[in-house]
């Protein structure tokens, strides 16, 4: 997240100038201003979304002192995969979303039965190999080599 003294003081600013209305819901430029400085920043989207959809002002408080006051990155598990098997259960993702892909652009295509298939997979998120526990790919998650997809799919970070 980022802490810089200019995107916080401008945030301060225009908290202010929201408080001063009456109804909050009313300050649609400044709501416009927060939206935009806070995109700059690296909270959640869906919470900047949620905020300033909702002309949340307590919300928006909320969010400035995440910012000032960041939380320590967590502490890895005690029961946390040793890294030679992080290491081979993230080799073993590659090959299989590899597989995935290949395989997606080997298939005709249903749109013509003349097709030979597309150039490029749009394949992005896999089911991890079931060979490894569920604590090694959140493991991967944590240290920001997986990405979580959905509900039990996992994808390479975006490069």
């Amino acid at each position: 997240m980022t802490n810089d003294p200019a995107t916080m003081a401008r945030l301060d600013e225009v908290l202010a100038a929201i408080r001063g209305y009456d109804d909050p819901r009313r300050a649609a430029a400044e709501w416009k201003q927060v939206f935009r400085l806070l995109q700059q920043t690296g909270l959640p989207g869906a919470r900047v979304s949620h905020v300033v959809g909702m002309r949340d002002a307590a919300g928006l408080a909320e969010l400035i002192d995440q910012l000032r006051t960041p939380a320590a990155p967590a502490p890895p598990p005690p029961d946390a995969p040793d890294p030679e098997t992080l290491k081979r259960a993230m080799r073993a993702f590659r090959k299989r979303l590899a597989l995935t892909r290949l395989d997606d652009e080997s298939r005709i295509s249903s749109r013509s039965p003349l097709s030979k298939g597309s150039d490029r997979s749009v394949t992005s998120g896999i089911v991890p190999p079931s060979e490894w526990p569920e604590s090694v790919w959140q493991e991967l998650v944590r240290q920001g080599k997986l990405v979580q997809a959905g509900p039990g799919f996992y994808e390479l970070p975006k490069q």
